[in-house]
């Protein structure tokens, strides 16, 4: 799968000692946090659950996934990019390395829990509004994306 224009991923570092961990999640800093905040979720989601398709007008979304596991689907609708119709799939989550996904307007995202339960904290730019919010079906033909799959055996 090819990477989607303006997907971002932030490596993220963890500082452990015998006390546990610290790990710097977002700074208002980073490059790839310039559209800024507007609100902060938490989504706790139960084994199997998937979660698909969202995709926002003007919103960007940032995605984080400190418990659990899950698999991201990713599809470019928007007209003017050089990646349109392009599918990506990232995994997330306490078995994948510390991440952050940043997930840019009109790239519809959705995801699926992997094992035991996920908890999702994510920041958007904008404050919820239903206009901005748009769906489409799991099982869309034109993306075409399988929910089901396992991930590929390499």
């Amino acid at each position: 799968m090819k990477k989607i224009q303006g997907v971002e991923i932030k490596e993220l570092k963890t500082h452990t000692d015998e006390r546990g961990f610290f790990r710097e999640i977002i700074r208002e800093t980073d490059s790839f946090f310039t559209e800024g905040f507007g609100q902060f979720s938490h989504s706790l989601m139960y084994p199997g659950v998937a979660k698909a398709w969202h995709i926002h007008k003007t919103q960007v979304d940032w995605w984080y996934v400190p418990v659990g596991n899950i698999k991201v689907g990713l599809h470019d609708k928007r007209e003017d990019s050089p990646t349109k119709g392009e599918t990506q799939e990232i995994f997330m989550g306490e078995n994948y390395g510390a991440k952050v996904l940043k997930i840019p307007p009109g790239v519809a995202h959705g995801c699926k829990v992997l094992g035991d339960v996920a908890h999702l904290l994510y920041i958007t730019s904008k404050t919820y509004n239903p206009d901005e919010e748009g769906r489409i079906a799991h099982n869309d033909p034109e993306i075409g994306y399988d929910w089901e799959a396992s991930p590929e055996i390499k």
